[in-house]
């Protein structure tokens, strides 16, 4: 068991990265800036440092990976791709880094698994500048502080991140999509055992199934049993904008409020054409959100005028 997260000083990639990063002024990390305005804009003194890129160590047979923070996604699932593998990182044009602080789950989770389960081991920059280390290399790994979950989705507010020890998993033998303008979304997620990606656009239901060809085909079958079903090349055009709902909200949407949609069931995600505007975070979850804040950046030097609970 891992009692509390470690100082690590081993690397001279990542002390280089301290060594940048500092432990004084305002500073952030760029990389592809796929969602760069996302929790609010940074303060105008803001210093912009980039983090190391490379995959460190990848052990398909323990079905982990070790990359460093500023490596692309895309970069990185074409390598899992060669051993039969991927990871639950959305695959939409950002770093490994970013994807992970923006803490926005691939629209599939249901079948590549959620971010906080994906991420295994961080190791960040702290405010101090020093290089933290926390969680450990084994999908069963146990730890007294789970800062690689509270990590997820910080926007890079309580520590910048370096590098990454990611959870992988098996490339399906068969992937399929299928829509039905006849079928609920409740009723497939009832139906189907295990979907990887159920969506809704308020008249349209559309599924993926994965797995091996003939549990796919029984799956089918399910569905086939509660509304018409056709196979489709993909998933339908997905609006600019990302709205966070509980998952039963996001089975509700309004259309007058977000425009046209499509809802991501199970997840509470919803791609909208209208901006969500900001949430006020109020009460128990505004001081918990405040007193974190002040325990990893007391100073206020990490990311300045970014709010994950703006995003």
């Amino acid at each position: 068991m891992v009692a509390s997260p470690l100082l690590v000083s081993d690397d001279p990639v990542l002390a280089a990265f301290a060594d940048e990063v500092g432990d004084t002024g305002p500073v952030s990390v760029a990389g592809s800036r796929t969602r760069w305005s996302l929790g609010g804009e940074l303060a105008d003194d803001t210093r912009i440092v980039t983090a190391p890129t490379g995959i460190v160590k990848y052990q398909p047979e323990e079905m982990t990976v070790q990359v460093r923070a500023g490596t692309t996604v895309a970069e990185l699932h074409e390598t899992l791709m060669a051993a039969g593998q991927r990871t639950g990182l959305p695959e939409r044009g950002g770093t490994v880094g970013g994807a992970l602080m923006a803490g926005e789950n691939d629209l599939r989770a249901l079948g590549r698994g959620r971010l906080r389960e994906a991420l295994l081991q961080v190791r960040y920059v702290s405010a101090e500048g020093r290089i933290i280390n926390s969680g450990g290399p084994t999908v069963k790994n146990v730890s007294g502080f789970d800062l690689p979950r509270l990590i997820v989705g910080s926007l890079g507010t309580l520590g910048l991140v370096a590098e990454v020890i990611l959870r992988t998993n098996p490339i399906p033998a068969v992937s399929r999509w299928y829509r039905s303008n006849d079928a609920s979304p409740a009723d497939v997620v009832e139906a189907v055992l295990a979907p990887s990606a159920v969506l809704f656009d308020g008249t349209s239901t559309w599924v993926e199934l994965e797995g091996h060809a003939p549990d796919v085909d029984a799956e089918l079958t399910r569905l086939q049993a509660i509304g018409s079903f056709e196979a489709v090349s993909g998933i339908p055009e997905l609006p600019p904008h990302r709205w966070s709902f509980t998952p039963a909200e996001a089975l509700a949407i309004d259309p007058a409020i977000t425009g046209s949609y499509v809802s991501v069931v199970g997840l509470g995600l919803v791609f909208a054409s209208q901006t969500q505007p900001n949430r006020t975070v109020t009460g128990a979850v505004q001081e918990v959100h405040e007193r974190v804040k002040a325990n990893f950046d007391p100073t206020g030097r990490l990311n300045p005028g970014r709010n994950p609970a703006n995003k």
